[in-house]
């Protein structure tokens, strides 16, 4: 594996990007030092490649990413990972709010508790939160999958349209459009096989606690929201 640094000390978000994509092309695995908690971090990067930020990062850090793999050993700001196509952003730390937002593919893990909006316009791809998630976790979700395993805040679900919000912990309150489902065997083996692969080791016990937010209607906007079927 060919393994490079880059210390971002002094430089632009700007700069820093340019080296990183220029990089990219020769390299398997770039590791950024000093960070700084610099906003726009990876921005737009679509080289198979692996990144380390080692430290925390800001806004929009791995946004409109695809294939890259992002890896951040702190915490993020708002919107991580926001409308990535495909790749991975893992951040170790806690993040702010907007998780995810808009994502058509990939995954994004991060460790500890998050803002709120996780999972916003999300089309596809998935979300892991190893903490709690704030209000609105899912607004407008339209597909994909959103694993909490801590707890859910206010309004959980609202204006849902497709995909499924899978929460271990305490869900405060469901928004409009929203109800909550036990888990099927599909979805607990799915849950299994996953996890784990992100270093979630949960005894078996805590799969049967899980429930599952999932659309009330698919037309919620026409009408009077009401359940289908």
């Amino acid at each position: 594996m060919r393994e490079i640094e880059i210390d971002a000390q002094s430089k632009t978000p700007r700069e820093v990007n340019h080296e990183i994509k220029e990089l990219a092309k020769d390299y398997d695995r770039i590791i950024l030092k000093n960070p700084n908690a610099m906003h726009y971090l990876i921005a737009g990067l679509t080289e198979e490649v692996e990144v380390v930020i080692d430290g925390s990062a800001g806004y929009f850090v791995g946004t409109m990413i695809h294939e890259a793999k992002i890896k951040i050993n702190g915490n993020a700001g708002w919107f991580p990972a926001d409308n990535m196509t495909a790749g991975e952003v893992i951040v170790e730390g806690s993040a702010g709010d907007g998780v995810g937002q808009g994502i058509y593919g990939g995954t994004v893990v991060v460790r500890k508790d998050v803002g709120s909006r996780t999972g916003e316009i999300m089309k596809n791809g998935t979300i892991i939160v190893g903490g709690s998630s704030g209000f609105m976790t899912g607004l407008f979700m339209m597909g994909g999958r959103i694993i909490i395993l801590g707890d859910i805040a206010e309004d959980a679900g609202e204006s849902i349209i497709r995909g499924a919000i899978y929460v271990l912990g305490e869900i405060k309150s469901l928004g409009k459009n929203a109800k909550v489902e036990e888990l099927d065997q599909d979805d607990k083996k799915e849950l299994k096989e996953l996890l784990p692969t992100y270093g979630f080791d949960l005894d078996d016990s805590k799969y049967d606690q899980f429930r599952k937010i999932v659309p009330r209607s698919k037309r919620p906007f026409y009408g009077q929201e009401s359940e289908e079927g």
